[in-house]
């Protein structure tokens, strides 16, 4: 917009010129409302855009995204994610009633014929010496990252990414170690974590547009990586075999999900 008077162009939204003052018009014209939604997204920002998925419709910078299509699962609830949480609650609850209860899901020693504990064993927390601390970590952790991980590719895959690498963590700690002591879901919480941010992470790789908050779920796993130095039976290997299973399994989802869209 051109100021009449004295020719400088002006924006469209004042009422006056800013430079010599003459009255352009009475009433700045209204600016075009946001809605709720989008207003919601340009206030998130850090650790909160890991629970944020962009609307569809929503302009996007040029450049490949490595974020994956709303499917039906993003609209139903995280059962997967609710059962997981619930169980690991479930067991500590059940382990402080009943003590000797935690002999018969946890990994002390060679499993002599109890298979079950690969699983188990990762819905068992010690007590004192910030073992709630550990639990506190990884439950979050299993329940932030799990939802995010269904809402992209369903129930299924958080049970399957979970259990799975639990178990395999597990089994390489029983293969290395003669007498191991393997408990909690570090080894699991790493590998939603390690799925989540695996596009985004092959994106930074490529030089590509991203919109995952990478330094929140590295933090998440910094933690839990941290934690085998306070407590030993959060196996650093379990851990670290979890954490890689759960990156090859986000690249390989997410580049299966390109291709499908």
């Amino acid at each position: 917009m051109v100021c009449k008077q004295c020719g400088s162009e002006v924006s469209p939204y004042v009422t006056e010129c800013p430079y010599c003052g003459n009255r352009l018009r009475r009433r700045a014209p209204k600016l075009p409302r946001l809605d709720a939604q989008t207003a919601g997204t340009r206030r998130r920002h850090g650790l909160g855009s890991l629970l944020h998925r962009r609307p569809t419709g929503t302009a996007r910078p040029a450049g490949r995204s490595t974020r994956v299509r709303s499917s039906r699962w993003a609209a139903t609830r995280p059962y997967a994610t609710i059962a997981l949480v619930a169980a690991s609650c479930g067991v500590w609850v059940a382990i402080r009633a009943e003590p000797l209860l935690r002999e018969h899901l946890m990994i002390l020693g060679p499993l002599n014929g109890d298979w079950w504990k690969i699983f188990t064993t990762q819905f068992v927390y010690e007590e004192g010496g910030g073992g709630g601390v550990y639990a506190f970590v990884a439950i979050l952790a299993t329940g932030l990252f799990g939802w995010l991980i269904e809402q992209r590719h369903g129930p299924a895959v958080v049970l399957a990414l979970f259990l799975g690498a639990g178990a395999a963590g597990a089994l390489v700690a029983l293969a290395v170690y003669p007498d191991p002591w393997v408990a909690g879901a570090n080894a699991g919480a790493l590998a939603l974590i390690g799925a989540w941010a695996a596009p985004d992470l092959d994106a930074v790789r490529e030089g590509q547009y991203h919109d995952g908050d990478l330094l929140g779920a590295g933090a998440f796993a910094a933690l839990l990586l941290a934690v085998p130095f306070a407590r030993p039976e959060a196996s650093w290997l379990a851990g670290l075999v979890g954490g890689a299973i759960g990156l090859l399994a986000g690249l390989g989802l997410g580049r299966m999900a390109r291709v499908e869209g």
